[in-house]
């Protein structure tokens, strides 16, 4: 059996019954396939970056993607990159740079697979996948179907998609993304990007200055892997910034007068899961046992020596969860995906 933690960046997860590797998108499509027909429970695993894995392991097929491929085509405006799943983010972002393709640029080191972008509308920094994907090649398990999927069928809102909503139906093969041919970087929309680069927000910036201003905030704030920091070996934000009805930030008002908050259209209201964890007592580098916060990022649960176990884990990621209810009445929605685990 071959342990999974390994396969993670949290560095926890215990053993797979079975595990084999797919190469290509057609392999890919034909062990999911096969798994499915004779009914073997299947985890299709991509770079481990957003993944919480139970200490007892998955009793079933892990299926590893690592499939490899870059194309790219043009129009008059626009740069096609169709990009297979198993292909590394950052490294696609750094060409895209290199290249002069603009929409990917902010972006930049976030760990993980090209095919994980869609699922989860991967963002950082004022730009998500959304804005850039074209189409989604993705089997689908239901119809037993290789379909491409265009953007306005993925169903993206912040951080979810048509495939996070039914993990157990999708298999993404391959992206493709429409980017700018352009010098400049898109529009920074990101007030915290904007005053690292010394500009107002809505401004240009050139393509290799914005990727640079990125990976230095990210860089401070543990997110970008590094063997040599302890406070990377996480799965990135553990949860994701709450969404609030009016009523519901009526609520939080009255509990808390003045707090951060972005409106948002149809009368939602975005909080920063950050500044509620921080305020309901749970500041940065806050332990339990060998899994803490970071000690750089409030939204980061690590396994700073990889002494813990996901059972740490998940203990302290629910202390978190119910001290900010507690104080706050806000529930936390975790953004990594658990598997044979939950909060």
């Amino acid at each position: 059996m071959e342990m999974l933690a390994p396969y993670t960046t949290l560095g926890l997860g215990g053993p797979a019954l079975e595990f084999v590797q797919a190469d290509t998108a057609e392999q890919l499509v034909s062990l999911v396939a096969e798994a499915d027909h004779e009914a073997r429970p299947t985890l299709v695993l991509g770079g481990g970056s957003n993944l919480v894995v139970a200490d007892e392991g998955f009793d079933g097929l892990v299926i590893r993607v690592a499939t490899r491929g870059v194309k790219a085509s043009r129009d008059r405006d626009h740069m096609f990159v169709t990009v297979e799943a198993g292909e590394d983010w950052d490294p696609l972002v750094a060409r895209a740079v290199a290249e002069g393709w603009s929409g990917l640029e902010c972006m930049s080191g976030i760990p993980g697979l090209v095919g994980s972008t869609p699922i989860q509308n991967v963002g950082a920094y004022g730009q998500e996948i959304a804005q850039t994907v074209w189409s989604v090649r993705a089997y689908d398990r239901r119809t037993q179907q290789v379909e491409d999927l265009e953007a306005r069928r993925c169903d993206f809102a912040y951080r979810t998609s048509l495939f996070k909503r039914d993990l157990s139906r999708y298999v993404v093969l391959s992206v493709t993304y429409a980017l700018e041919l352009s010098e400049l970087s898109g529009p920074i929309a990101y007030q915290e990007l904007a005053t690292k680069l010394g500009v107002e927000p809505g401004a240009r910036v050139p393509l290799e200055r914005a990727r640079e201003a990125v990976l230095e905030l990210r860089r401070g704030k543990g997110m970008v892997l590094d063997p040599a920091d302890p406070d990377t070996r996480s799965a990135g934000s553990f949860f994701t910034n709450p969404v609030l009805t009016d009523e519901q930030a009526a609520e939080l008002a009255a509990r808390a007068p003045g707090h951060p908050r972005w409106d948002l259209p149809g009368g939602l209201v975005k909080v920063p899961a950050a500044w509620l964890i921080e305020q309901a007592g749970f500041p940065k580098g806050y332990a339990r046992g060998p899994v803490r916060i970071s000690t750089k990022h409030t939204l980061a649960l690590t396994n700073p020596d990889g002494a813990g176990t996901t059972a740490d884990l998940l203990t302290l990621a629910r202390e978190v969860r119910d001290g900010v209810r507690e104080k706050f009445g806000v529930t936390l929605v975790n953004e990594p995906v658990m598997v044979n685990c939950a909060l």
